[in-house]
């Protein structure tokens, strides 16, 4: 179950689209400009709400893809079929429009610089872009915690963020590794979803003590919580976020 520390009130604001970034073929990243807007942890979400002219109301829930600097937050939307918040987000949005926020939101699926031990980040699909988060939090801090991320796609062409993730893999302390579940690139050898393989040989040891964050459909969120319960982690340091 989330938990929230989030003690104020939280309102509506408006933000800004100042900025738009194409991921991949069903995904894109909306740069807002919120100035009312707090600061957030990495890992924590906001909702956006939309408002017709005919005064209709549709309002979702997208975490937050971006470090807190202070200026500007990333909002990754990954399009869902039939999705009318999602498909009005990826393919209508564009620089200078407007929409309300609310947030941030979460106090349970977050990861502060200060924490001890190692990180292990472990999504699926679109669930990438809370731990993406978390990374560029990490780097921004200058962090020397060790990181792994396991990041769960169906293909080379449904990676979001690769260009940040190949600049992050080549950081001290971080790790990134794919795994394929439809379709690989040359020279990898392995198709197949996350398992106990997988997890043994590329996430941390239970033995090691990792914080571990989890974030993907429910299915997926599932499957791989019960993997690491069973090679040993302790279920109180595995953190889960889950949606669909």
């Amino acid at each position: 179950m989330e938990r929230t520390a989030i003690r104020r009130r939280l309102s509506w604001q408006v933000a800004t689209v100042s900025d738009v970034r194409r991921e991949t073929a069903t995904a894109r990243t909306l740069v807002l400009d919120v100035p009312d807007w707090p600061g957030h942890q990495a890992g924590q979400h906001l909702d956006v709400r939309l408002t017709a002219p005919d005064g209709y109301r549709a309002s979702r829930s997208y975490s937050i893809a971006s470090a807190w600097a202070g200026d500007t937050i990333d909002l990754t939307v990954e399009q869902v079929p039939d999705g009318e918040v999602s498909t009005y987000l990826v393919d209508v949005v564009k620089v200078g429009d407007q929409f309300e926020v609310r947030g941030p939101v979460g106090g349970w699926f977050v990861w502060k610089p200060e924490q001890e031990g190692p990180v292990q980040l472990i999504g699926g699909g679109s669930g990438i872009a809370p731990l993406m988060s978390m990374l560029r939090t990490h780097a921004a801090a200058d962090s020397t915690a060790p990181v792994r991320l396991l990041y769960s796609v169906r293909r080379p062409a449904s990676v979001i963020y690769v260009g940040d993730l190949k600049e992050l893999a080549a950081a001290d302390h971080v790790d990134v590794h794919l795994v394929y579940t439809r379709e690989a690139p040359a020279g990898e050898p392995r198709v197949g979803r996350i398992d106990a393989d997988v997890i043994e040989q590329y996430a941390f040891t239970p033995a090691e003590s990792p914080t571990t964050y989890v974030c993907g459909p429910t299915p997926f969120v599932e499957t791989v919580a019960d993997l690491l319960v069973a090679a040993g982690h302790d279920p109180a340091r595995v953190r889960t976020e889950r949606f669909g």
